[in-house]
């Protein structure tokens, strides 16, 4: 009875990371890129680029501090928006427990017609800081959460070390995503799950 008990309890505690094996951290040229594109219905250009505008610049408004001055609009011009972007990355956070990175990306918006198109890159974390938020750790994505380096030689598993990092950032792209594509919806989008939110102005790519 008390090993049926042991065995059921190791089942329910391991996590599913099936959705973060081969393939779930994108490569271009040898650096970690996601990127999504969509095209908008019923929205003039300009509507398109000053929505993707106030998007981008949301995400700069929320940005936290990052050494060097890193979080800010960087340009917006001939249909391209490009920002630094700098946020919490919280793996765990409870009564005297908090394990975060502040995690850094670029991402560039171009919009041509009704077209949007996004990439993010030049991912790093900044990592075990110090209470006056000194002496952390820069580590690249490139070096960290590829395919390369964090999964095992068959791609079947994740190295524990780099996993937190690997789940979170696909997680974080996901949600961003979401966000931009919902950003051209007049109403709220429905919260239930597993039903993905319905949108009458995106045409998903």
């Amino acid at each position: 009875m008390m090993l049926l008990v042991a065995v059921g309890a190791a089942a329910k505690g391991k996590k599913d990371d099936s959705k973060y094996l081969k393939g779930a951290v994108p490569e271009i040229n040898g650096m970690v890129t996601f990127t999504k594109s969509f095209s908008i219905k019923d929205k003039s250009e300009e509507e398109v680029h000053q929505t993707m505008l106030a998007f981008v610049n949301g995400l700069v408004e929320k940005s936290i501090e990052a050494p060097g001055k890193y979080a800010r609009l960087m340009g917006d011009e001939a249909g391209d928006i490009t920002a630094r972007i700098c946020e919490w990355m919280t793996f765990v956070k409870k009564p005297f427990v908090l394990d975060r990175a502040r995690f850094r990306y670029q991402i560039k918006v171009t919009t041509a017609g009704q077209r949007v198109s996004i990439a993010v890159s030049n991912i790093s974390y900044y990592y075990n800081e110090d209470m006056e938020t000194n002496n952390g750790r820069i580590i690249k994505a490139e070096d960290w959460i590829t395919d390369s380096e964090a999964l095992n030689k068959s791609q079947t598993k994740l190295y524990p070390i780099s996993a937190k990092f690997r789940r979170k950032t696909v997680d974080r792209m996901e949600e961003l995503f979401e966000a931009a594509m919902d950003a051209f919806e007049n109403e709220e989008p429905q919260k239930v799950e597993p039903v993905k939110p319905v949108r009458k102005s995106v045409v998903e790519e």
